[in-house]
């Protein structure tokens, strides 16, 4: 049992990640961190404005929003609802074996 899982059985706690990233949906880092007992996962504008300028994962979805005349708000929302719904696919075993009551993404 991880020192996570831990907190939640035996304390009532539910932790969640203060990060959300699309490198780390494509790479399995937020699966691993769910499996380590991560229960949910808030993000803002300030993180995805950090996620979106580090690397290259939303290039490609950036340039095809810009090149079809998206402004740039409808792009960020674009992206952002993008990442939160394959975040929210992450985390659904959470969400179901909670009864619902983990396993979100806050915005």
């Amino acid at each position: 049992m991880t020192k996570l899982q831990e907190l939640h059985d035996r304390c009532g706690q539910s932790p969640w990640l203060d990060n959300l990233r699309r490198d780390w949906l494509r790479d399995g880092t937020l699966a691993r961190y769910v499996e380590r007992g991560i229960r949910g996962v808030t993000s803002n504008p300030s993180i995805f404005q950090k996620a979106m300028t580090a690397g290259t994962a939303y290039d490609e979805q950036l340039r095809s929003l810009v090149t079809g005349g998206a402004s740039t708000e409808d792009a960020y929302w674009t992206m952002a609802i993008d990442d939160i719904r394959s975040a929210l696919g992450v985390l659904r075993p959470v969400f179901d074996a909670s009864d619902g009551n983990d396993g979100f993404v806050s915005l």
